[in-house]
């Protein structure tokens, strides 16, 4: 399943949390799969694609991340592409 994690740096303050990545990586649990990222010009927001079985992984790797100065929010997406063909037959002829 994805997951589009929205990750808030306290006081648009990202410095902490890339220097804990750097330094020791991004402390993902295993079977919990980084995709992709996308960050705010404003460094508010870091927008992360993320895959897992099992959202407790994603607990999990909240529980690691204690005290990196970051907040997060989960919500599960599905591909656009998935969704046109759940969609596809329920359309109207053109």
């Amino acid at each position: 399943m994805l997951f589009m994690v929205i990750e808030r740096f306290r006081d648009n303050d990202m410095v902490p949390v890339y220097e804990r990545v750097r330094d020791k990586g991004r402390s993902l649990p295993d079977g919990l799969t980084y995709i992709d990222s996308w960050i705010e010009p404003n460094f508010s927001r870091c927008f992360q694609l993320m895959e897992c079985d099992d959202a407790r992984l994603l607990q999990e790797w909240v529980l690691r991340l204690r005290g990196s100065g970051a907040s997060f929010e989960f919500i599960p997406v599905v591909p656009s592409a998935q969704t046109r063909e759940v969609v596809a037959p329920h359309l109207r002829a053109p």
